[in-house]
């Protein structure tokens, strides 16, 4: 196999030919990157196109349908003859005249003959490959079809012989004598970017890693930790019912700087929040749990994640009242310093806290954070006042001397308060 698709007359470019390529590994990344794909192809004698989804399987390009659509139907027997178009927009190409206005895109196109897929195997293997594509790891975490929505499905199987890779990576190209004009002129980037998950009603595990548009994943993904007084798990719509009883405390909330959840669905309004955070990068969040009964005891959560200066806080962690002075929060504090400095290698981790809030400040010194300085009118407290913050932090030249007194503390039965 060569590392090109051979050129033919259908493949051959009639105009701008510099865009034209047959590389075989640029097809198919663009083939493995995008999601938006068009067949085109023809039902008595008028032409048709329609949006489909596609997975590239070695050199074979499946196309999913219905068995009652009109594709499916026009490809029993021997096939279909196809074109699929496939494209990823990459900008928007601002010129100064009207007529050199472009686009900067990659797009493949494919022709030949599409043939039904009817072996069993080759159709679930490529029913997995389409699931996987939205995710690795999908198909496991999911029901396979039964045999019924096997039979209901449609795939199509195009070898990928005649290929043609067509892109535009470059900026303006303006007429000399439109060089001065006084029109702004530029490259204006478009980027498929995947927001946060939005978990259907009735769903209580948490957004799976493997969905697509995470940003440093291992950062911003709450692993479960393991401790003797305490087991951090990764915060989930589960955990909403649970943590609204631990915490229906006036006290608790006092110093915080969100409003105190007054129902459950504010609770779990509050979790789906923490999880938008962990997709755009800059949150993580556990339940604090009894290892023992599995009561949920509180919430804890990393923010305002840096993977680039290697930098995490430890803030909006809160402990139902019963567990205050116990030895929780002193060693779900020392698991989640243990993962900050130990596994993702940070230089810093620091904490806020409200300047009002002198029994904070005290567990987040006694922990072995110094206090760092002053954020004045910092935020607006639930009640409309500013809040001045304190904020302290704990470096990673600290940190070994650190773990080993709170170590020590729990090992001689060492106490934390609820809040730090």
């Amino acid at each position: 196999m060569t590392d090109v698709y051979a050129a033919t007359d259908r493949t051959t470019a009639s105009r701008t030919r510099e865009r034209m390529h047959y590389d075989r590994e640029k097809a198919h990344a663009i083939l493995d990157e995008a999601f938006d794909c068009s067949a085109g192809f023809v039902v008595d004698g008028e032409p048709r196109v329609l949006p489909t989804l596609h997975v590239r399987v070695g050199e074979t390009l499946y196309l999913h349908g219905s068995t009652g659509g009109r594709m499916a139907l026009s490809a029993r027997g021997d096939g279909i003859p196809i074109c699929v178009s496939v494209t990823l927009l990459d900008g928007l190409v601002y010129a100064r005249s009207q007529f050199n206005h472009s686009a900067n895109y990659r797009s493949v196109v494919a022709l030949g003959v599409a043939r039904p897929v009817t072996d069993p195997a080759e159709k679930a293997e490529a029913m997995r490959a389409l699931v996987e594509k939205v995710g690795a790891g999908r198909a496991a975490d999911s029901r396979p079809p039964t045999k019924q929505e096997m039979a209901q499905t449609s795939l199509l199987a195009l070898p990928l012989v005649e290929v043609s890779v067509r892109l535009r990576e470059h900026g303006v190209v303006d007429d000399p004598e439109d060089l001065d004009l006084p029109h702004w002129a530029g490259v204006l980037p478009i980027r498929r970017v995947a927001g946060p998950p939005e978990t259907d009603p009735g769903v209580t595990t948490p957004p799976p890693a493997y969905l697509p548009g995470r940003t440093s994943a291992e950062w911003q993904t709450p692993v479960l930790m393991e401790g003797r007084h305490v087991r951090l798990e990764p915060l989930s719509p589960a955990h909403a019912a649970g943590l609204f009883e631990a915490l229906d405390d006036e006290e608790v909330w006092r110093y915080l700087p969100t409003p105190r959840a007054r129902t459950p669905e504010d609770t779990a309004a509050e979790i789906a929040e923490v999880i938008r955070g962990q997709w755009r990068g800059d949150r993580a969040g556990w339940a604090q749990v009894d290892p023992v009964t599995g009561v949920v005891m509180g919430m804890t959560t990393y923010h305002d994640v840096d993977p680039v200066r290697r930098a995490v806080g430890i803030g909006h962690t809160v402990l139902g009242r019963k567990w205050w002075r116990t030895g929780v929060n002193t060693e779900a504090k020392l698991m989640l310093l243990e993962r900050a400095f130990d596994v993702l290698g940070a230089a810093k981790v620091f904490w806020y806290t409200d300047i009002r809030n002198e029994r904070s400040q005290q567990a987040i010194a006694r922990l072995g954070a110094s206090r760092d300085g002053l954020l004045r009118r910092q935020r607006l407290r639930p009640d409309g006042s500013w809040r001045d913050t304190v904020v302290f932090a704990l470096t990673a030249d600290e940190w070994p001397a650190v773990a080993q007194r709170l170590r020590d503390r729990l090992a001689a039965g060492g106490s934390g308060l609820g809040r730090a």
